[in-house]
């Protein structure tokens, strides 16, 4: 029975994953999640289009500069002006601490968070966690086509960290 019941929360996982938000509206920044395909080219797009102010990349190798950056993706690095390096979060949950502590210190409201669709879930959860009541997170999912053994382990970190969070566990 658990096993039917962990396949049946998955299909339910799969057959609702988040898409990307309407670039019509507006936060008062982006995060962007390191670790994945397409992410910093959204949270650039979202800046550039006026949706967002200012853009965090949240898990930056500790070594890396706005010029490496650039280079990386061939743009120039008036680009990134708006764009802050988070270089302390090596993981979800450090990466949900580093947006809280970025979102207050530039006072927003306001933000949307970019990631891939299997990681949202699990990247809200651990916002909710630090972020101030009343701060509204916009999710922006990155398309991607998540492979069944990924979406697998997400879910399952997912459900993992939900239950510890509702046992009390920080």
């Amino acid at each position: 029975m658990p096993v039917l019941a962990w396949m049946l929360g998955l299909l339910w996982f799969s057959l609702t994953l988040p898409g990307a938000a309407p670039l019509s509206v507006k936060s008062d920044g982006v995060v962007v999640l390191t670790g994945g395909v397409g992410r910093f080219q959204r949270g650039l797009k979202v800046v550039e289009s006026g949706a967002a102010r200012r853009m965090l990349i949240s898990g930056v190798g500790r070594t890396t500069t706005r010029r490496q950056l650039a280079a990386a993706y061939h743009i120039g690095t008036r680009r990134l002006r708006t764009t802050d390096l988070g270089y302390e979060a090596i993981d979800t949950r450090s990466n949900a601490e580093e947006t809280a502590r970025w979102v207050a210190a530039n006072k927003f409201a306001s933000i949307r968070l970019v990631t891939s669709a299997g990681h949202m879930r699990r990247a809200r959860l651990e916002l909710a966690r630090v972020l101030p009541a009343g701060i509204a997170v916009l999710p922006d999912a990155v398309p991607s086509e998540p492979k069944a053994p990924s979406l697998a382990v997400e879910y399952s970190k997912w459900l993992l960290r939900r239950a510890a969070l509702l046992a009390g566990a920080a």
